[in-house]
């Protein structure tokens, strides 16, 4: 029987919240319900005694650990020194996301939850052996996790409706074309009464 974990990828105020950088991820995470479908999956876990992880972004002013070089977007993100500080008010989780017992892991390098942080043991010291994905961006994230979470040997489940990322059309590609590779696909309202 797997041990379930819900994952769910920066929603964070500065990324899709009132003070977003990211104008267009943000309608197409309104078009979409993102906030709304992804709080029915997380009221959904609580319920059930399932751990709920907030897996964030930042950065440091001083930009130690992490590497703006490495890609493109990156750098273009870094040209800003008030993106994403840690400790500001554009690092928090949506409010509406957020519980006291739920736990966090913040990254400071890169577009996946796994690498460099201490998810994975978090995850093992809980015998999670399923993860449950929503938040963004189907661009780099969600496909990082999934990805990184396949090589780590868990199982995976993206919630479709609890997920988005641009254009549209693209983040409809990602979700036919690589995530349904690697991960089972579930709508919210499906995930739980699937789960049983």
């Amino acid at each position: 029987m797997d041990r379930t974990a819900v994952l769910v990828m920066e929603m964070q105020r500065g990324v899709v919240g009132d003070i977003a950088k990211f104008p267009d991820l943000v309608v197409a995470c309104d078009k979409r319900d993102v906030i709304r479908n992804a709080a029915h999956v997380l009221n959904g876990a609580r319920a059930r005694g399932i751990p709920v992880v907030h897996c964030t972004a930042a950065f440091r002013a001083d930009r130690a650990g992490s590497h703006a070089s490495t890609t493109p977007f990156l750098a273009h993100l870094l040209k800003d020194p008030a993106h994403m500080l840690d400790g500001t008010a554009a690092v928090e989780v949506l409010p509406e996301l957020r519980d006291p017992g739920d736990l966090e892991s913040r990254r400071f390098h890169g577009f996946s939850p796994f690498t460099g942080t201490s998810l994975d043991m978090t995850l093992r010291s809980l015998g999670v052996t399923r993860v449950v994905a929503v938040g963004v961006s189907l661009n780099l994230g969600i496909q990082g996790l999934a990805i990184e979470a396949v090589a780590l040997g868990y199982r995976v489940t993206v919630v479709t409706d609890a997920v988005a990322g641009i254009p549209e059309d693209y983040a409809q590609a990602v979700l036919d074309h690589t995530i349904g590779l690697l991960a089972t696909r579930v709508t919210a309202a499906r995930l739980w009464e699937d789960a049983g």
